[in-house]
């Protein structure tokens, strides 16, 4: 799951995936459209190196500029009735028990609540984003909501995660999203999360449709975030996954880095 989809805000121009050792590739999409490449591999070998280079345009909807007009989507809201219908898999709770917990978290630290359903989201990212600690993690999962909230940090899949679980409970459709960062830029207000995947949220707002979240870095719509996929859950989400003949001892572990650097427009 390494190439994005085009769009209106994400153009492909080029994209080259180098499997060695040689692989041959069937190529499908996954119920949420996602492009998927399965590999699949003749002759044995020791090493799997993956590389994925892609040379894209982002582009983005300043929201903030638009909070103004009949569009706008207040909140509280209610979705129509082809959205709940279409939408129904996103709004509930993925851990139910997680409930109670959430409840008391955001009636403690997201206490200020706008009217406007744009900027209720963008104030609960930052929440998120003030009160826990962020922390990098190389084991694989996604802590729950309840676990991001006992421990008070995380990892940017876990703020998404939890950033989800706290939008559906005000009723809104939350996704996972999964991608890369661009932290070209250094100093004190660097971005984190970078240099690996990194992962934020959608939430559908009317009027406006799907609308990016990053609560790592208190980012909305932001060009720095590089869409590749988006799923219902974050275990949906696995960049690389597959299986190997072989013992566990015989593993010698895994390798992962990402290079995100802004180049010339060919226009």
């Amino acid at each position: 799951m390494l190439r994005p989809r085009d769009g209106h805000d994400l153009w492909v121009d080029d994209a080259f995936l180098t499997i060695r050792p040689k692989a041959s590739l069937r190529w499908y999409f996954d119920t949420f459209g996602n492009s998927i490449a399965e590999a699949t591999f003749t002759e044995p070998a020791n090493r799997l190196v993956i590389e994925s280079e892609l040379v894209l345009r982002r582009y983005v909807t300043e929201f903030m500029s638009r909070q103004d007009g009949p569009h706008v989507c207040p909140y509280p809201f209610t979705y129509s009735k082809d959205e709940a219908r279409d939408l129904f898999p996103y709004i509930g709770l993925e851990n139910e028990h997680d409930a109670g917990t959430l409840d008391d978290w955001l009636n403690a630290h997201f206490t200020e609540r706008p009217d406007g359903a744009f900027l209720f989201l963008r104030r609960l990212s930052h929440a998120i984003h003030r009160e826990l600690g962020y922390s990098s993690r190389d084991e694989m999962g996604t802590q729950t909501a309840g676990e991001t909230i006992a421990r008070g940090e995380g990892t940017c899949r876990d703020f998404a995660f939890l950033f989800m679980e706290a939008t559906r409970r005000f009723g809104f459709a939350a996704r996972f999203v999964t991608g890369y960062l661009n932290d070209s830029v250094g100093g004190p207000d660097a971005p984190v999360g970078g240099g690996a995947t990194h992962a934020w949220a959608d939430v559908f707002v009317p009027g406006e449709g799907w609308v990016e979240f990053d609560p790592t870095n208190r980012i909305t719509a932001g060009s720095a975030l590089i869409r590749v996929a988006t799923t219902r859950t974050p275990a949906q989400a696995s960049p690389v996954s597959g299986s190997y003949d072989g013992t566990e001892a015989s593993f010698l572990g895994l390798s992962v880095s990402v290079d995100v650097r802004e180049v010339d427009s060919p226009d």
